[in-house]
C-alpha cells in the first residue's frame, strides 16, 4: 500500500496528515478552515485518495499559516507515499467544469518543484476564506511533493465555482499521474533514470 503519515509542528501550526494513495476517496478533516476542508474533500473524492488531516493553527491571526502548512504536509506525504515512482504514469491532466467555470490542471511528478498558477478569482473572499490562499496551498504542495504543476482557470464568474473546479481537476490529474502503468512495471518513467 502506498501510504504515509506526516506530522509537522511549528510555532504557528501543528499538522498531522495520513494518506493512502490507493484509497476509496474518503476524507476525515479537522482543520479549522471549513472552505479548505470542502476543497480537500474534492481532492480525496476525485483523486481516490484517503486523506485524514488534523490541524491546529493560529487561525485567530488568519488562515494563511494553516492553509500553507497543510499544503506542505500534503506534498511531503505524497512524496513519501509514492516511493521510488517506478511503474507510475507520472503525468496527469484534467479539465473540470462546474456550471460557468472551467479549470485545467496538469501535473508532472518530476522530482522538480514548479508552479504555474493562473486563476484570476472574481472575489477576494469565499465566505471567510481568502482566495489568495488557494495559490499558497498549491505552492506549499509542489515545494514538498517535488512536482511540476500547472493550474489554469479558463473561465468563471463565481469564485466558489472557480476554486472548486481547480481542486477537482487537481484531484483527477493527480489520480492519473499516480496510476500504475502495467507496461512500465518496475521501470522509472524517465529517460534520465532518476526522478
Amino acid at each position: 500500500m502506498r501510504q504515509a503519515l506526516i506530522e509537522r509542528k511549528t510555532l504557528e501550526t501543528q499538522i498531522k496528515i495520513d494518506i493512502n494513495l490507493d484509497g476509496t476517496g474518503k476524507a476525515r478533516l479537522t482543520t479549522g478552515v471549513p472552505f479548505l476542508e470542502h476543497m480537500l474533500d474534492q481532492i480525496a473524492r476525485h483523486g481516490m485518495i484517503d486523506i485524514t488531516i488534523e490541524a491546529i493553527g493560529d487561525n485567530h491571526i488568519d488562515d494563511h499559516h494553516t492553509v500553507e502548512d497543510i499544503g506542505i504536509a500534503f506534498g511531503a506525504a505524497l512524496a513519501k507515499s509514492v516511493g521510488d515512482k517506478k511503474g507510475i504514469a507520472r503525468y496527469g491532466h484534467a479539465y473540470v467544469p462546474l456550471d460557468e467555470a472551467l479549470s485545467r490542471v496538469v501535473i508532472d511528478l518530476s522530482g522538480r518543484a514548479g508552479l504555474q498558477f493562473h486563476c484570476a478569482f472574481t472575489a477576494e473572499r469565499i465566505g471567510n476564506f481568502d482566495t489568495q490562499l488557494v495559490q499558497e496551498f498549491f505552492q506549499g504542495f509542489v515545494n514538498h511533493a517535488h512536482a511540476s504543476l500547472h493550474i489554469d482557470n479558463i473561465r468563471g464568474i463565481n469564485a466558489h465555482h472557480q476554486a472548486e473546479t481547480v481542486f477537482k481537476a487537481f484531484g483527477r490529474a493527480l489520480r492519473m499521474a499516480l496510476t500504475a502503468d502495467e507496461r512500465m512495471a518496475g521501470m522509472l518513467p524517465s529517460t534520465k533514470g532518476a526522478l
